[in-house]
């Protein structure tokens, strides 16, 4: 009985530290400070956008996933809220640049704002792998969701909470 309680620990004590090391940053945390260049060339910092409620997306084009997702960005999120003065989306390439962005944007008809992360120069900060990926950054720039992965439950919930940050 002993050994099987010492594997099942050892276990445990393995996935707590495989969990720990999903997120290089955690909620309460301040966003980490980055800059990325729009397709016109200039640049946009984290930091331009404080007194927004920022939802930073993580994905690559070829990623399952992600694609599932984009669709319920573009639609429940960007569609709606887009315009709002206190509110914006980052949509972060993971590895990809403009050479496969423009066409992937047009050919579904996506309107969010996207950006390369050639280098994970971005991600990095946040994590090491797995994709999709999103953080919630409230109006004082401090980190109040994050997720890994798609399921419809999750990103609805994320939708709801972006919806409550708004109304503060």
């Amino acid at each position: 009985m002993n050994k099987y309680l010492t594997i099942v620990l050892v276990f445990l004590a393995v996935q707590m530290k495989v969990s720990a090391q999903e997120w290089k940053v955690n909620k309460g945390d301040k966003v980490p400070a980055f800059t990325v260049e729009k397709k016109d060339g200039t640049q946009i910092s984290i930091n331009d956008l404080k007194g927004k409620v920022v939802l930073l997306n993580f994905f690559a084009t070829w990623c399952p996933p992600c694609r599932q997702e984009l669709p319920r960005l573009q639609k429940e999120v960007w569609d709606k809220l887009g315009d709002r003065s206190d509110f914006t989306v980052m949509v972060l390439a993971r590895e990809e640049g403009w050479d496969k962005l423009n066409p992937f944007m047009k050919s579904n008809d996506y309107t969010f704002p996207v950006f390369p992360d050639l280098n994970r120069k971005v991600f990095s900060l946040f994590a090491e792998q797995s994709i999709p990926r999103n953080v919630l950054v409230n109006k004082d720039g401090v980190i109040i969701y994050q997720s890994i992965g798609y399921t419809p439950e999750e990103f609805t919930g994320l939708i709801n909470l972006i919806n409550t940050e708004l109304k503060k």
